[in-house]
């Protein structure tokens, strides 16, 4: 009887001190809710504008060329990180991951999603595709476009815009003059002139 009478003070008094730890003192705190309204402040409202010039954190992209891929004329003709090797390198790993799905390794389109009953992109060797401003590519690697999603979350701005690059660099592939080649380009063709 008593290991019984000493057992169910033990549980009562284990209970106590449960229920004093679970005090809600901080989380049932008088404070304001966004939106409510607030008579402390001229505005009425209890969520305080943002000082002048603040910038959410990782967002400084004041650089609409660089971020949005747009000028004061409509999409950027020319990307603007440039065609440096070490760009075009990075484009191509890029490429590689998020674009063969679809376009495959040389952008006609053809890629394994493609194969298995995706709708067709159109080919980037296409001449509408080869004549778009930079800016316009770089648009839809963001936005999307037609049954393309969106991959602004995946890509960032830089990425996308080695894509671009790299995109370039295979349209180049197919469609290079040999007027543009140097003298020893154009002598190990056997085109010589």
């Amino acid at each position: 009887m008593r290991r019984t009478v000493l057992g169910a003070a033990a549980v009562a008094g284990l209970l106590v001190a449960g229920l004093a730890g679970c005090r809600q003192d901080m989380h049932n705190q008088p404070k304001f809710e966004p939106f409510e309204q607030n008579v402390l402040f001229e505005d009425q409202r209890a969520s305080r504008p943002l000082v002048a010039g603040v910038v959410p954190r990782g967002h400084l992209d004041e650089d609409q060329a660089l971020y949005q891929g747009v000028g004061a004329n409509g999409p950027v003709a020319i990307n603007p990180l440039g065609t440096s090797l070490e760009v075009i390198e990075r484009g191509q790993g890029r490429y590689n991951i998020y674009c063969t799905p679809c376009h495959d390794r040389t952008g006609s389109g053809e890629g394994m999603i493609v194969q298995r009953g995706y709708k067709q992109p159109p080919s980037f060797h296409d001449p509408r595709l080869r004549a778009v401003p930079d800016g316009y590519l770089f648009q839809v690697i963001a936005n999307g476009f037609a049954t393309m999603p969106a991959y602004r979350a995946q890509v960032p701005p830089k990425d996308r815009w080695a894509i671009v690059a790299y995109i370039r660099a295979l349209q180049l592939s197919q469609y290079a003059a040999v007027a543009d080649l140097s003298a020893a380009d154009r002598a190990a063709l056997g085109g010589g002139q």
